[in-house]
C-alpha cells in the first residue's frame, strides 16, 4: 500500500469514527432518540464558545463534529456568532457540514456590531469634529464585508448590535442617526437578500448600549423601511428590560424575523428560570412563525444529567407546541 492510499484510508477511518462517536453520544444523551426523529421546531444550537451547551458530550469534538452531534440529537438548524472571526478554511468546513446535513443556518454576528454604530454623533470619535462622510464610508465597507461573509456561508440573517448611548444627545436625535446609518447598510444588504436583525440588549447584561426596547427597534425598522432591516427578539433580554413578552411580540410581529432563547435570571436554558417557554413558543408558532429559535444561552447544570435535562426540555417544548 503506497503512502497516498494509506493516508486516504486513514482519514476515512477517522471521519467514520467521528460520525459514529457523535451519533452514539447523541443517542445516549437523548435517551435513544435518534436523528430520524428531528425536532419540528427549528431550534438552532449555537457553536459559539460562550454557550458551551452539553459540555460533557461536545468538549472533545471539533466545531465541525459538533454540527453532526447536534444533528444526531435531532436539531435541524445551527447558528454561530463568531463566523466572521474564523479563518476562511474553518468557515468553509462548518458551512459545508451544515449544507451536507441539510440543516438551516441561522444568524452570525455582523461586523457592523460590537458597538461600532454611531448612535451619538456623526463622527467615529466622540468629541472630534463630525466627519459624516467618513462614517458613511466605514458603514458601507462593513456592510459589504458582512454581505460577503453571508454569501460565503449561505446565511440569511446577520445580528446587528447598536452602539453606546451618548448622554449628551437626546434619545430621538440618536435614533435619527441610527436610522440614517442603517439605510446605507440596508441598501447594500438588499442586493444579496441578507437581513440585518437588530437586537435590543438589556441594561442588566449590556449596560450603556443604546438599543434596549422592542418598541424602539420596531420604530427604527419602520423608519428604515427595508426588508433587510428587521428585529431579533431575544427572550432573555426583553424579559429583563420590558417583560410582557407576548404583548410585545404581538405589537412588533410584522418586524420580527428571528428569536433567541434564554431564561431569566441567569440566561440559562429554557425551563431553568421564570419564563413559561412552552406557552411562549406555542403562541409564536400558532401565529404562523416557522423560523429559527437560536439557543444563545448558558447551561444551568453542566453535569451529564444537566446535559440530558437540557435536551429533554427542548423535546417537551417541541411536543407541546406541535402536539
Amino acid at each position: 500500500m503506497d503512502r497516498r492510499t494509506f493516508s486516504k484510508k486513514a482519514v476515512g477511518a477517522l471521519m467514520g469514527a467521528s460520525v459514529i462517536t457523535t451519533a452514539a453520544r447523541a443517542e445516549k444523551i437523548s435517551g435513544g432518540v435518534k436523528s430520524t426523529e428531528p425536532f419540528k421546531c427549528k431550534f438552532a444550537a449555537n457553536i459559539y464558545k460562550w454557550t458551551n451547551i452539553c459540555p460533557n458530550y461536545t468538549k472533545r469534538l471539533s466545531d465541525v463534529d459538533k454540527v453532526k452531534f447536534w444533528y444526531d440529537c435531532g436539531f435541524r438548524a445551527m447558528e454561530d456568532n463568531d463566523m466572521m472571526k474564523y479563518a476562511p478554511e474553518k468557515r468553509k468546513a462548518l458551512s459545508e457540514q451544515i449544507r451536507k446535513l441539510g440543516m438551516d443556518f441561522g444568524v452570525f454576528t455582523s461586523s457592523i456590531g460590537g458597538g461600532l454604530w454611531l448612535t451619538a454623533c456623526k463622527s467615529d470619535k466622540r468629541g472630534a469634529k463630525p466627519d459624516k462622510q467618513a462614517a458613511i464610508e466605514r458603514i458601507k465597507a462593513e456592510a459589504k464585508k458582512t454581505v460577503e461573509i453571508g454569501r460565503e456561508i449561505g446565511a440569511k440573517w446577520t445580528t446587528v448590535v447598536i452602539g453606546k448611548t451618548d448622554l449628551s444627545l437626546e434619545h430621538s436625535y440618536q435614533m435619527a442617526n441610527v436610522v440614517e446609518q442603517l439605510k446605507y447598510a440596508a441598501e447594500i444588504c438588499e442586493k444579496s437578500g441578507l437581513i440585518m436583525v437588530l437586537e435590543p440588549l438589556s441594561f442588566t447584561a449590556h449596560p450603556g448600549l443604546w438599543l434596549q426596547k422592542t418598541s424602539d427597534a420596531y420604530m427604527i425598522c419602520k423608519a428604515v423601511g427595508s426588508p433587510s432591516c428587521k428585529i431579533l427578539f431575544d427572550v432573555f433580554h426583553q424579559q429583563n428590560t420590558e417583560g410582557s413578552l407576548i404583548r410585545n411580540i404581538d405589537a412588533a410581529w410584522d418586524e420580527i424575523a428571528y428569536y433567541h432563547l434564554g431564561d431569566v435570571p441567569k440566561r440559562t436554558e429554557p425551563g431553568s428560570g421564570e419564563i413559561n417557554f412552552k406557552n411562549l413558543i406555542k403562541h409564536i408558532h400558532d401565529k404562523g412563525y416557522r423560523g429559527i429559535y437560536g439557543m444563545e444561552h448558558l447551561q444551568s447544570d453542566k453535569s451529564p444529567a444537566g446535559d440530558a435535562k437540557l435536551i429533554n426540555y427542548y423535546r417537551q417544548i417541541d411536543h407541546y407546541v406541535n402536539g
